[in-house]
């Protein structure tokens, strides 16, 4: 069984006046941050206050690059050509490297958003794409993948760095994809519910897919979606979950 875990949040995501998920409390109980760069949310003010007070609270922060698409929040496929697709994930990985700089915080790593990341399961190119932004300025920074992903596959095979991830708050397909948001019972909110889940998970190396089968699994790193309207009372109740369990929530670089 596993001794310590990381716990990540993806945040960062308001935009001017428009306010989304409660930053604030939830960077109490996480570990890892994952910063929204501006494209599919956020903005200069937002980046600096979520880097300030992730060093105010001993949480990593961790670049969360996505597709210039604020109304879609990020979460729609694009069609992006190779040179421009790893330009725009360059783009945001210096924007929030510059203000970990301000604050005096390292990057601690990469985790690509929503459909940027999604097209990246089944498709190679678009795999060997983001692992070739990355490697291009950050060779030494690890990428989050799904297991078993092109991305997770692509990594491994050209040496970028990778931390394993698994979701707390979505549903798995038996062949460990995620479930379409569009589809009935994609997002799991009820707090309790998700914590047994991510125990058994952790524990057992095991999680049911959305139609039954049990599938195994294996992550160094739990997402908890900062726009899940249950976001703060999941990630409380999945920490404390954990360290009755006798596992430690902790950075993988700590």
């Amino acid at each position: 069984m596993k001794k310590t875990i990381d716990l990540n949040c993806d945040m960062g995501e308001s935009f001017g006046h428009y306010k989304l998920g409660n930053d604030d409390e939830v960077i109490k109980y996480i570990s890892s941050v994952n910063v929204a760069c501006g494209f599919h949310a956020g903005d200069p003010n937002i980046m600096d206050h979520t880097v300030k007070i992730a060093k105010e609270n001993g949480v990593g922060v961790g670049a969360h690059p996505g597709f210039p698409d604020l109304a879609g929040f990020g979460r729609r496929n694009m069609e992006i050509p190779r040179d421009e697709l790893m330009n725009m994930i360059i783009y945001q990985i210096g924007a929030l490297d510059i203000f970990c700089k301000k604050h005096g915080v390292k990057m601690q790593h990469i985790k690509p958003h929503g459909n940027l990341n999604n097209m990246a399961d089944t498709d190679e190119q678009w795999a060997v794409n983001i692992v070739d932004a990355v490697l291009a300025v950050k060779p030494d920074l690890p990428i989050y993948v799904k297991p078993h992903s092109e991305l997770h596959r692509m990594a491994e095979k050209k040496g970028l760095p990778f931390i394993l991830e698994i979701f707390a708050d979505r549903a798995y397909h038996k062949d460990f994809s995620l479930v379409s948001r569009r589809e009935e019972g994609a997002v799991i909110s009820e707090p309790e519910f998700v914590a047994d889940r991510i125990i058994t998970m952790v524990t057992e190396g095991k999680v049911k897919a959305i139609t039954g089968e049990e599938i195994e699994v294996n992550g160094e790193t739990i997402c908890v979606h900062g726009d899940t309207p249950t976001a703060l009372e999941m990630i409380k109740v999945i920490r404390r979950r954990l360290e009755e369990a006798g596992i430690e929530v902790q950075s993988p670089f700590a």
